[in-house]
């Protein structure tokens, strides 16, 4: 499946498939999470706390965007890569 944005070894992915609420979903070193856009993991395994601080400053820093990718979602056109963080 494509991904939207990688940093520091967390991937984050959206699909067409997806339901509400809105959300992403991340992997870090085996785990998984889905976030909201906030960057809560409403549910998933990811311990590290280290990866949770860096998916949230980055939903943080892109809400923006994810909300675009989750319109294109709904209408069924191209999901944007997002910009990592640096």
């Amino acid at each position: 499946m494509p991904y939207v944005s990688m940093f520091f070894g967390i991937i984050i992915r959206m699909f067409f498939s997806e339901h509400n609420p809105p959300h992403f979903h991340a992997e870090y070193q085996g785990t998984e999470g889905i976030f909201n856009f906030d960057g809560h993991m409403l549910q998933g395994n990811i311990k590290s706390g280290n990866a949770l601080r860096l998916i949230k400053e980055w939903a943080i820093l892109r809400k923006t965007e994810l909300e675009e990718n989750w319109k294109n979602i709904s209408e069924q056109t191209n999901i944007n890569k997002i910009e990592p963080l640096h």
